[in-house]
């Protein structure tokens, strides 16, 4: 066996995307070398690791077993090189953090410039539906969570961040005004992805309004709903946080409703009893020192709605 570290952490994240393509973006490589790495690294066993039917790549039952193994091994190799650093006397380590997809526009902030102050800490951050950050933090595979509704499944701690505002949002303010004026179960509405953290937000204010929806579309990515109220597909109940540009420049317009904005709140959370790691603990404390003054730098435009 003569396998380099760099084949494999291409194939662990082979393993993890299922394809040649997100995995050679994830790791910014060229999907060539990408698949020559592969395929250097498949022949040093006589047993396939993977099989290409069509153009879908999948894992043999021996690939996943090998999966497992490289992970301890890249697992080991990170923490050699983390114990090194802290002999130094430096914050090091990975810092793993589960965020909803509307919460990306918010998490980055409270995030640089603790990561500036410790450049030698290796950040982790994976965006995406409410019900996916759930999980990875019920398996205890994050230190941390960004929500704007907490779980009622599992226990918590929490430290508060922002408010989190939603609004009725469209691209023709006079149009949707004619519509709310008469009914507003007359409009065409847009939503998130069940699962979606937003999409449970709005549908509570419609069950809530007893609010009839005659017409609905349903999209799978907060960018994917801006870009269709930009075409002016229709409405959609939004966080204000996602629309800064957009407003700014009269691209689309918030819509005044009754019993709107809906008003939650981004907390990061992390499981009740967890022993968090030093880094963790670092990071717990610059957030409680820091928070207010990030807010007042980076989202004192969010106040003015």
């Amino acid at each position: 066996m003569n396998y380099t570290l760099n084949q494999l952490k291409i194939f662990l994240k082979i393993v993890e995307t299922r394809s040649i393509t997100k995995a050679s973006e994830d790791l910014n490589l060229t999907q060539p070398a990408v698949s020559i790495q592969l395929r250097n690294f498949q022949n040093q066993f006589d047993i396939p690791l993977t099989e290409v039917i069509g153009r879908k790549i999948f894992i043999t039952d021996f690939g996943l077993e090998i999966a497992e193994s490289v992970e301890n091994i890249i697992n080991q190799v990170y923490a050699i090189n983390y114990k090194s650093l802290s002999y130094k006397g430096l914050l090091s380590g990975r810092l793993k953090i589960s965020v909803v997809s509307t919460g990306k526009y918010v998490m980055p902030f409270y995030l640089s410039d603790f990561i500036k102050l410790n450049p030698e800490i290796e950040l982790l951050m994976d965006v995406t539906n409410k019900n996916r950050v759930i999980k990875s933090l019920e398996n205890n595979e994050v230190d941390f969570a960004l929500v704007s509704i907490l779980p009622e499944t599992i226990q918590v701690e929490k430290l508060d961040l922002l408010q989190n505002k939603l609004f009725l949002v469209g691209n023709s303010k006079e149009h949707a005004i004619a519509y709310t004026n008469k009914n507003f179960s007359e409009l065409p509405l847009i939503y998130r992805e069940k699962g979606s953290g937003t999409r449970q937000t709005m549908e509570g204010f419609i069950k809530q309004n007893s609010v009839s929806v005659l017409k609905k579309l349903t999209l799978t990515s907060n960018e994917a709903v801006k870009q269709a109220l930009l075409a002016g597909f229709g409405y959609s109940i939004m966080p204000l946080i996602g629309i800064k540009n957009e407003l700014q420049n009269n691209e689309l317009q918030i819509i005044p409703v009754k019993g709107l904005p809906i008003k939650t709140v981004w907390s990061l959370i992390w499981l009740k009893g967890k022993k968090l790691s030093p880094i963790a603990v670092a990071y717990l404390n610059f957030l409680r020192q820091e928070k207010d003054k990030i807010i007042q730098e980076k989202f004192s435009w969010y106040e003015g709605y």
